[in-house]
C-alpha cells in the first residue's frame, strides 16, 4: 500500500475500464448461448445443462484459483485468464461453420461454457484481490461502488446487443465480439502498473494452501462472521430477484414488457446503489453498511409480498437494487480492508464457492416450494429472517469496532 502514489485514479479507473470490456464480452455471449439453445432445442434439459455450467466449474475451482491468486502475479493470472477464454472462444468461431450435426454443436458449445467458466473462476478472485493494491485504504469503497455501478451497466447492455447481434447476425457474431473485447480488455491491462505483493510460499501443496486459507477465513473474527451472514444472506435472497420472474407473472400478468420492466429497473437500482457508494462512501463502520444494506434488502422483500400495484412493485425494484448493492459492496469492501494481502485470493476464492454453491442449493429448496407455497409468503418469510438476523447482529455489534483501520 505504501507504494500507491498520486497516479491511483488513473490506473484504478484503467483497471475498472479493462475489466468492463472483457464483462461486457462474457455478459453478451453467455446470454447469446443461452438465447441460442433455448430457440434452437426448446429443451429445459440443455438450458438447465448450460446453466449448470455457467456456475458449477466456479464452485469447484474458486478455492484453488484463490491459492492461485496468492501464490503468483495477480495482474499476469487475470490476463492469462482473460487469454485463455478467449482462445477457446476463437476456437469455436472457426469450428462452428463445420459442425452441422445440431447435438455435435450443442456439447461443442457446453464445453466451451464449461471452459469459459472455469477461466472466470481463476480470474475472479485475483481481480478482487489487486483492486487493494492499487486503490488506498481509504477509499476502497467508494471505488467499489463505482465498479458496481458500471458493472451493472454493462450487464444491462450485454443482454441488449446480444439480442441485436442475434437478430440482424449470427451466433458466430457474438464470439468474435467476446474475443474482440477481451484482446483490447487485455491490453488495456497490460498498461495497468500493478504493485507486487508479498506472495504465497509455493512449496506447500495447493490442498495444503486452501486449508491455510479456509482456516484462515474462520479464525478470524470478522471473516468468519462475514462468511455466515454473506451465506445466509445469500441463500434467503433468492427468492425476492431470482424468482422475480415467476412472481410478477403469477401476481400481475404475463405480459412481455412485465418482464422486461423488472430487468432493467433492477439494473437501474444496482447502477443507482454504486453511484449511491461511490458518492457517500458509506458508514465508516463496514459492518455497520452491510447490515444496513441486509435490514433494507429484507425490508423490502417483504413489502414486495405484500405490494398489490405493479408499478409500486417497480419502486420497490428500484430501491431493491440499491439495497443489494450496498451489501455486496460492504462485503468486498470489508474483505479488501480486513484479510492480509497474502491471503485474500484464498478469501475471495473462499467467498466465490460459497456464492456459487449456496445460490443454487436456496434455487432447489425455494423453486419447488413456490409451487407449493403462495410467493408472496415466501417473499414475506424470507424478507422477516434477513430483517430478524440483521437485527440480532446489529444488536451483538453494536459495542464491537470492526472494519475500520
Amino acid at each position: 500500500m505504501n507504494a500507491l502514489n498520486n497516479k491511483w485514479k488513473g490506473k484504478a479507473l484503467l483497471f475498472l475500464i479493462s475489466q468492463c470490456i472483457t464483462l461486457f464480452g462474457s455478459a453478451l455471449v453467455q446470454m447469446a448461448v443461452v438465447w441460442y439453445v433455448t430457440v434452437h432445442t426448446s429443451s429445459g434439459a440443455w438450458v438447465a445443462a448450460f446453466t449448470i455450467c455457467a456456475y458449477m466449474p466456479q464452485f469447484l475451482f474458486s478455492s484453488v484459483s484463490g491459492v492461485w491468486a496468492d501464490r503468483y502475479n495477480r495482474k499476469l493470472l487475470i490476463i492469462a485468464a482473460d487469454a485463455g477464454i478467449a482462445v477457446t472462444t476463437l476456437a469455436m468461431w472457426i469450428a462452428m461453420p463445420y459442425i452441422t450435426h445440431e447435438p455435435v454443436l450443442l456439447s461443442a458449445l457446453l464445453t466451451m461454457s464449461l471452459i469459459r467458466s472455469l477461466g472466470a473462476g481463476i480470474q475472479s478472485p485475483a481481480v478482487s484481490a489487486v483492486i487493494p493494491q492499487i486503490v488506498p485504504a481509504d477509499q476502497l469503497m467508494r471505488y467499489n461502488g463505482i465498479n458496481a455501478t458500471m458493472q451493472s451497466v454493462v450487464q444491462f447492455t450485454a443482454p441488449a446487443a446480444a439480442g441485436a447481434i442475434l437478430a440482424v447476425a449470427s451466433m458466430r457474431s457474438a464470439l468474435f465480439v467476446d474475443v474482440a473485447t477481451a484482446m483490447a480488455g487485455i491490453g488495456l491491462l497490460a498498461c495497468v502498473a500493478v504493485p507486487t505483493h508479498q506472495v504465497s510460499s509455493g512449496k506447500k501443496s495447493l490442498f495444503n494452501d486452501m486449508k491455510v486459507g479456509i482456516r484462515y477465513s474462520f479464525m478470524d473474527k470478522l471473516l468468519r462472521k462475514l462468511l455466515i451472514v454473506f451465506g445466509l444472506f445469500i441463500f434467503l435472497s433468492v427468492p425476492g430477484p431470482f424468482l422475480a420472474k415467476l412472481y410478477v407473472s403469477r401476481t400481475y400478468g404475463e405480459a412481455y414488457w412485465y418482464l422486461t420492466a423488472i430487468e432493467v429497473i433492477g439494473f437501474v437500482g444496482m447502477a443507482l446503489g454504486g453511484v449511491l457508494i461511490s458518492t457517500w462512501g458509506g458508514f465508516k463502520n463496514r459492518e455497520r453498511t452491510l447490515l444496513t444494506g441486509i435490514f433494507l434488502f429484507g425490508f423490502l422483500e417483504i413489502v414486495m409480498g405484500l405490494s398489490k400495484s405493479f408499478i409500486f412493485y417497480l419502486l420497490i425494484m428500484l430501491l431493491y437494487g440499491i439495497a443489494v448493492t450496498m451489501t455486496q459492496t460492504a462485503t468486498t469492501t470489508i474483505i479488501q480492508e480486513q484479510a492480509e494481502t497474502s491471503m485474500q485470493g484464498r478469501v475471495f476464492g473462499l467467498f466465490g464457492s460459497l456464492y456459487s454453491g449456496v445460490m443454487p442449493i436456496g434455487m432447489a429448496v425455494f423453486g419447488p416450494l413456490a409451487d407449493r407455497i403462495a410467493l408472496q409468503l415466501i417473499l414475506i418469510g424470507s424478507g422477516g429472517a434477513l430483517v430478524l438476523a440483521a437485527g440480532i447482529l446489529s444488536f451483538f455489534c453494536r459495542n464491537e469496532r470492526h472494519g475500520v483501520k
